[in-house]
């Protein structure tokens, strides 16, 4: 995909309509899991919201470019799963931190990225679009009945219409069409005046036995979708976009770990960055770290004065608008296929990593260590794809 702007011209900060199109693509992943868990778990919301904000304008700062933050995933599906309980979320945030940490300092991530080949990372970028196309296909689009289908048909056209203007973003008019359509027909305007009201994040220190009991319950199934996704593919997704920008992922092991040093203090959801989350906010117009730190102010804003009523208030959004911007993020994130796709070998390879990634409890698990391994056994010629 051609870059907007040479990237000497390109500037590390910028904040326009494109930059906050591409900030508020990432909604329709985020909000649902940040809700989910708070409501699973009785966190303080002001914390979820104001420590996500925060760990995204450090993102954009510190990295120039729309490197999101995101909500870590599996962890998020064991807590509103399990209904664990906030000490023990803020004590697996902390045992992940470090585990990244350690990563990233020791150079054992840069042997990780080492050993595993690229058809594999294609093949876990693949996997997550399935997953967000079945996310916006089942769950979002049909869930307004007709009224809801039809807004999304209005915005599938829309988008298809305006995607890459760079006058018109499609994601603004698309939000804009989803807030016109809360205000008028889902806001209780009496729920959104009881929700305003400042609400700071209060300071909590995880006990050691909160530490080990989130570590074994949440932090080890994470870590193989934080090293194949967070970390792997989204440096390869820098390589796509950014190709002027020498990432590596030691760098971007050591913010995730950094990141979750300093969010289990402030009652913060641990986090992670995303490939999917970084080619949302480029697919709807962000090039720089400023679709990343308009996205914090967003949330830092909702967390300091509406956090007390937040799972009320973003319920007036449809969830059909959401959808059809989840499905355009899955769609981009399989286009990355196509630099593999003159080789069938690696195309069928890239396709079993995703379907198992996608379709397996602990699939990236699965598809990183059966992808790599079969890559390695097809080097050496004892299992065969074809050429």
């Amino acid at each position: 995909m051609p870059l907007t702007a040479p990237a000497a011209a390109r500037p590390r900060l910028r904040f326009d309509r494109n930059e906050l199109a591409g900030a508020l693509a990432g909604l329709g992943t985020d909000l649902p899991l940040l809700i989910g868990v708070i409501a699973a778990s009785g966190i303080d919301s002001a914390g979820v919201l104001v420590m996500f904000g925060v760990m995204q304008i450090f993102s954009g700062v510190w990295y120039g470019m729309p490197m999101p933050v995101q909500p870590l995933k599996a962890f998020a599906a064991l807590v509103i799963a399990q209904k664990i309980p906030g000490r023990v979320i803020s004590g697996g945030g902390l045992a992940i931190g470090v585990s990244m940490l350690v990563l990233s300092v020791s150079g054992l991530i840069d042997a990780v990225a080492r050993l595993v080949p690229k058809p594999v990372i294609r093949g876990i970028q693949f996997g997550l679009a399935l997953q967000l196309a079945t996310l916006a296909l089942k769950e979002y689009v049909p869930a307004a009945g007709l009224p809801g289908y039809a807004l999304a048909t209005a915005a599938f056209v829309v988008t298809v219409v305006l995607l890459g203007n760079r006058r018109w973003p499609a994601a603004l008019v698309v939000l804009a069409l989803g807030v016109a359509y809360g205000l008028l027909f889902q806001l209780d305007y009496a729920t959104a005046t009881r929700a305003i009201g400042l609400h700071l994040p209060t300071w909590h220190v995880p006990q050691a036995a909160d530490v080990l009991t989130g570590a074994v319950l949440l932090a080890l199934p994470q870590i193989p979708l934080s090293l194949g996704n967070s970390v792997l593919a989204t440096r390869q997704v820098v390589e796509d976009y950014f190709p002027e920008r020498r990432l590596t992922v030691r760098q971007i092991s050591f913010t995730y770990g950094l990141m979750n040093l300093v969010n289990p203090f402030l009652g913060g959801f641990p986090v992670c960055h995303g490939s999917g989350g970084m080619v949302g906010h480029y697919t709807f117009g962000g090039r720089t770290g400023g679709s990343v730190v308009l996205y914090g102010t967003l949330f830092v804003v909702l967390g300091l004065f509406f956090s007390q009523g937040f799972q009320q208030l973003v319920q007036i959004f449809p969830l059909p608008i959401l959808g059809v911007l989840l499905l355009f993020e899955a769609l981009t994130l399989a286009t990355l296929l196509r630099d593999i796709s003159d080789s069938r070998a690696g195309l069928l390879l890239a396709l079993l990593v995703g379907l198992l990634c996608s379709g397996l409890p602990y699939g990236y698990l699965v598809g990183l260590v059966v992808g790599t391994a079969l890559h390695y056994a097809m080097q050496r010629g004892w299992v065969g794809l074809g050429k």
